[in-house]
């Protein structure tokens, strides 16, 4: 069993206002992680889309959709995102999992 990416309970919160917030949103929507390279680093862009495309893997915690294209899911493998609210803001933030 692979460990995919974690949503701690702030950022299953953000994902689920976020996208409820959206007009894409759908009963099956999410919030859809693509990963664009630059150089050793990664940055991820997000939308809201109304479906998960065919081949990215689909993460559902407690009602909060999140899509990681191939790309993503492979970078975010054992990685958890977190999300902190500033002024209306949503900022997320990935680190490594924690071994029990």
């Amino acid at each position: 069993m692979r460990a995919l990416l974690a949503l701690t309970d702030s950022a299953v919160e953000a994902v689920k206002s976020i996208v409820s917030s959206s007009e894409e949103a759908s009963e099956m929507g999410g919030l859809r992680m693509v990963a664009e390279r630059a150089g050793t680093q990664a940055n991820f862009q997000l939308s809201v889309v109304p479906l998960p495309a065919e081949d990215d893997e689909v993460i559902d915690e407690q009602g909060a959709r999140v899509f990681l294209e191939p790309e993503a899911a492979s970078l975010l493998d054992e990685k958890v995102l977190d999300a902190s609210v500033e002024q209306d803001q949503v900022a997320f933030t990935i680190a490594d999992q924690v071994e029990e």
